[in-house]
């Protein structure tokens, strides 16, 4: 499945709209992770356990929405972007979506 963030694919034409697609996962947060978050506040630095959990949430997020334009007969997806939301307290939504189309090579 190609991807883009931009709305057409160079040396391709897009032959076929289908339509919206989109994955989500709603993920929340571990308290060991916490606890790490609360000491690098103090001295600060990268929170390693909330970057790995927004990498594996963007990723299922990726997975999902592939896996809905793959099911509507898309071999490719344009615009794709990104949302985030929070859902609860310690709790946050990411959503990936797109245009799934079709893709035939440009001659």
């Amino acid at each position: 499945m190609r991807l883009s963030n931009t709305e057409y694919f160079p040396g391709y034409v897009i032959t076929k709209h289908l339509g919206l697609v989109q994955g989500s996962t709603v993920r929340a947060k571990h308290v060991g992770r916490d606890f790490m978050a609360g000491l690098k506040n103090i001295v600060g630095g990268e929170l390693k356990g909330y970057t790995e959990l927004l990498s594996e949430s963007r990723q299922e997020a990726l997975d999902r929405m592939i896996a809905q334009a793959s099911a509507v007969g898309a071999n490719a997806i344009v615009n794709v972007r990104f949302s985030t939301a929070n859902i609860a307290m310690g709790a946050a939504e990411i959503l990936a979506y797109g245009t799934a189309v079709v893709l035939t090579k440009r001659e």
